[in-house]
C-alpha cells in the first residue's frame, strides 16, 4: 500500500475520476456562470456582451440590498446559534450522558428529514389557522393566548421563526463535527487536568477548546457558507414571504434569472453569492490559522 502511494501515476489514476466529476457537476457552471455574467439576454436565444453593466446594477438594485440584508441577518442568527448549541450538545454527547449513541442518533435524526418535509412540519406548529399549532395551541393552555400570532404570517416574526427552524435540522450535525473532535483528544490531557484539580469548567475551557480550534474552523466555514447559500428550507417554510421578509438572495437569484428570463443578470447575482462564501472562508481561515500560529 504504501509502495502504491508513493506511485504518483497511481495516485492521478486513483484522484482523476472524481476530479473529472468535480470539475464536470461544480467548476464548468461555476465557469459557465462567471461568463453570463457580461452578458444580457436569453440563453439559446440571444446574448448581447454587455460589460461590467451587471455588476453595476448591483448598487442600484434596492431588491439585491435588501435580499442581501435578510441574507446576513440569517447567516449571523444561524450561524451563532448552530456552533454554539452544537458545540454544547457535543459536550453532552461526551461528558454528559449514559446512553451516547442513543442520544447521538435522536439529535442527528432532524439532519437527514427531507427539507419539504420539515418546512411542512414547522408549518403545522406555526399555524394559527384553520386551527392553532402545538406553539400557539400552548400559550391558549398556559393563559398566554395574547401572545398568539402568525408566527410565518407576519413579518416581525417569519425571519426568527425560519431560523428556529434551520438550527433545530442543523444543529446535530455540527454537534458530530465537534464530538468527533473532542474524541480525538488524548484522555491522559484530561486526565492529567483533573488530577491536577482542575473543574470540568476549566478542562473545557483551557484544554478542550483551544484543541478544537481547528475544528471549530471547519464547522464554521460549513455553518457559514451553507447560510449564505440557503433556498430550499426558506422557500418550503415562507415561500420568501410574508412581504418578502424572508426573500433571500438565493431566492432573487433563482427568480431572476429562471422566472424572469434574466439570465445575465441571475449569473451575476450568484458570482457574488460564490464571492461572498468565497472571502468569508478566507477570514476563516485566516483567523483560525492566526490564532493556532
Amino acid at each position: 500500500m504504501d509502495r502504491m502511494l508513493r506511485d504518483k501515476k497511481a495516485i492521478v489514476v486513483f484522484l482523476l475520476p472524481g476530479l473529472l466529476v468535480f470539475a464536470f457537476v461544480v467548476l464548468v457552471p461555476v465557469v459557465w456562470s462567471s461568463v453570463y455574467s457580461f452578458y444580457e439576454g436569453v440563453v439559446g436565444i440571444g446574448l448581447r456582451f454587455n460589460g461590467v453593466r451587471n455588476y453595476a446594477q448591483l448598487f442600484h438594485d434596492s431588491q439585491f440590498t435588501r435580499s442581501m440584508l435578510i441574507t446576513l441577518q440569517y447567516t449571523a442568527i444561524v450561524s451563532g446559534l448552530q456552533l454554539v448549541l452544537g458545540l454544547l450538545m457535543s459536550f453532552l454527547f461526551a461528558y454528559g450522558v449514559k446512553h451516547k449513541v442513543t442520544v447521538r442518533t435522536i439529535c442527528f435524526l432532524p439532519v437527514v428529514l427531507p427539507v419539504v418535509a420539515v418546512g411542512q412540519l414547522f408549518g403545522k406548529i406555526y399555524a394559527i389557522a384553520p386551527m392553532h399549532g402545538l406553539i400557539n395551541s400552548l400559550l391558549d393552555v398556559l393563559g398566554m393566548g395574547k401572545y398568539v400570532t402568525a408566527w410565518i404570517g407576519t413579518t416581525e416574526t417569519a425571519l426568527g421563526a425560519l431560523c428556529v427552524q434551520d438550527v433545530w435540522m442543523t444543529a446535530g450535525f455540527y454537534a458530530i463535527i465537534y464530538y468527533a473532535g473532542i474524541v480525538d483528544i488524548p484522555k491522559e490531557l484530561v486526565e492529567a487536568a483533573r488530577i491536577d484539580g482542575a473543574t470540568g469548567w476549566h478542562v473545557g475551557t483551557r484544554i478542550v477548546l483551544p484543541l478544537l480550534r481547528p475544528v471549530i474552523g471547519t464547522a464554521l466555514i460549513y455553518s457559514l457558507s451553507g447560510s449564505i447559500k440557503v433556498y430550499a428550507s426558506a422557500y418550503a417554510l415562507t415561500g420568501g414571504g410574508p412581504a418578502r421578509a424572508t426573500y433571500m438572495l438565493s431566492m432573487y437569484m433563482y427568480d431572476t434569472a429562471f422566472k424572469f428570463n434574466k439570465y445575465g443578470y441571475g449569473s451575476t447575482i450568484g458570482v457574488f453569492i460564490m464571492l461572498e462564501c468565497l472571502l468569508f472562508v478566507a477570514l476563516t481561515n485566516f483567523v483560525v490559522n492566526k490564532r493556532r500560529v
